[in-house]
C-alpha cells in the first residue's frame, strides 16, 4: 500500500499499489474497505470502494466439481474401489490441471501418492510371485 497525507484535513490516506489479486477476493472483501472512511471515524462504518450491484464471483466463490471435494479428492477417494482414477488424477498433477483452481492441488497429490505407492506395491507382488513360480 501506499500511502499520503492530506494535509488539510490531517487524514492519512491510502490507495493500493495493484488490483492484480482483486479477482479472487470474495465479493465481501471487494466491497468494503479495510481503512475507515475519515467522514465515518464516529460512526464505525466502513466506506465503498465498489458498488454492491457490481457483483463479480471470484475464483473462490464457485464450489469445486465432483459434489463439492475437487477432482483430486474424488479420484483419492474412489481409487480405492478402482486404482485407475488415481492415474488418472495422476496424469492431471502432473498436467498441473490445479492451475485453474489451486484448491484442488491437494488433492491431485494425494492421489498421485496413493499411484506410486499402488505402483510399488504391484512391483513388489509381482516381483514375490515371479521368484515363488520357479
Amino acid at each position: 500500500m501506499e500511502e499520503t497525507a492530506d494535509l488539510r484535513n490531517g487524514v492519512e490516506l491510502t490507495r493500493p499499489v495493484s488490483d492484480k489479486h482483486l479477482d479472487l477476493l470474495r465479493p465481501s472483501a471487494r466491497n468494503y474497505s479495510v481503512f475507515r472512511d475519515a467522514t465515518d471515524n464516529d460512526k464505525g462504518k466502513y466506506a465503498l470502494i465498489r458498488d454492491p450491484e457490481d457483483f463479480q464471483a471470484g475464483l473462490y466463490d464457485k464450489p469445486l466439481p465432483c459434489f463439492g471435494c475437487g477432482v483430486g479428492w474424488f479420484s483419492f477417494l474412489c481409487g480405492f474401489l478402482c486404482p485407475l482414477l488415481w492415474y488418472y488424477a495422476t496424469i492431471l498433477y502432473f498436467g498441473n490441471y490445479y492451475r485453474k483452481d489451486p484448491r484442488e492441488r491437494a488433492g491431485l497429490g494425494a492421489s498421485a501418492i496413493a499411484a506410486l505407492l499402488c505402483s510399488v506395491a504391484l512391483l513388489i507382488t509381482g516381483v514375490i510371485l515371479l521368484f515363488h513360480s520357479h
